[in-house]
């Protein structure tokens, strides 16, 4: 794996994650992201989020302990769970071509991020990180809508 946090000095953690995630789904499933095609994508199975997102929130965690100051930067769990989610799921987003799997990615990641550091934030804030997943299949329109449907107005939990 290379590390892009090391190769350019303006590159955000943020990017990092995405870009290893973006090289993860090329070498396994030759997505081609730059030139995307609607034919170049993977069945959105739950075997296939949670390789993705695995992949890529172990991936982000691994950097944060190698780099603390990118730790501190990142004041509070939820921060860090945010940003490695976010890219969990917009990888595995790409990958699918499905936003429902890359929303169970979302919540894959803030799952992964709690067992693995304990907590996704303090003082009682992590607790909207770790409702969603029971709804993201959902058949109550008011939780369980496609992410291109849902407004301003969806729960917040």
């Amino acid at each position: 794996k290379h590390n892009k946090l090391q190769q350019h000095t303006r590159i955000t953690s943020f990017d990092d994650f995405i870009y290893s995630g973006m090289d993860y789904i090329h070498d396994k499933y030759k997505i081609d992201w730059k030139n995307p095609n609607p034919k170049d994508k993977v069945k959105a199975t739950q075997e296939v989020v949670n390789d993705i997102a695995t992949e890529v929130n172990l991936y982000g965690m691994e950097q944060y302990e190698q780099f603390p100051t990118m730790m501190e930067d990142h004041f509070g769990g939820s921060q860090r769970a945010s940003v490695l989610a976010a890219a969990s799921g917009i990888t595995t987003s790409i990958a699918t071509s499905n936003s429902n799997a890359g929303l169970n990615a979302w919540y894959l990641s803030m799952l992964m991020h709690k067992d693995g550091w304990s907590r996704l934030g303090f003082f009682g804030y992590d607790l909207q990180d770790q409702c969603g997943s029971a709804n993201s299949l959902s058949i109550r329109p008011d939780e369980g809508c496609i992410g291109e449907f849902r407004g301003p107005n969806y729960p917040n939990y």
